[in-house]
């Protein structure tokens, strides 16, 4: 098995376990771990379709990717929020 299958393959697991997790209701869309898998899949899966030069999914998961790192970097970046209980 050549590398770039090896990335594709990985690539393809991240953005389906994201994608069932979400169904399961095990995370959200705004759960910071659901953005990081997708984009850590959708580069995987960039990277994959250049090596075979197929370029529709190039353009796909650059903007899936593209979306889903906005959205950690928004996550990460966002000020902190703490809960003060009532006595």
């Amino acid at each position: 098995m050549d590398l770039f299958l090896l990335l594709g393959i990985v690539g393809m697991s991240a953005i389906l376990i994201a994608f069932l997790m979400q169904q399961r209701h095990k995370w959200t869309g705004d759960d910071l771990i659901y953005d990081f898998v997708n984009f850590v899949g959708s580069a995987l899966l960039v990277i994959y379709a250049l090596s075979g030069k197929a370029w529709p999914f190039v353009v796909l998961n650059t903007i899936w990717g593209g979306y889903s790192l906005k959205d950690v970097i928004m996550k990460v970046s966002a000020p902190k929020v703490r809960h003060v209980r009532k006595a």
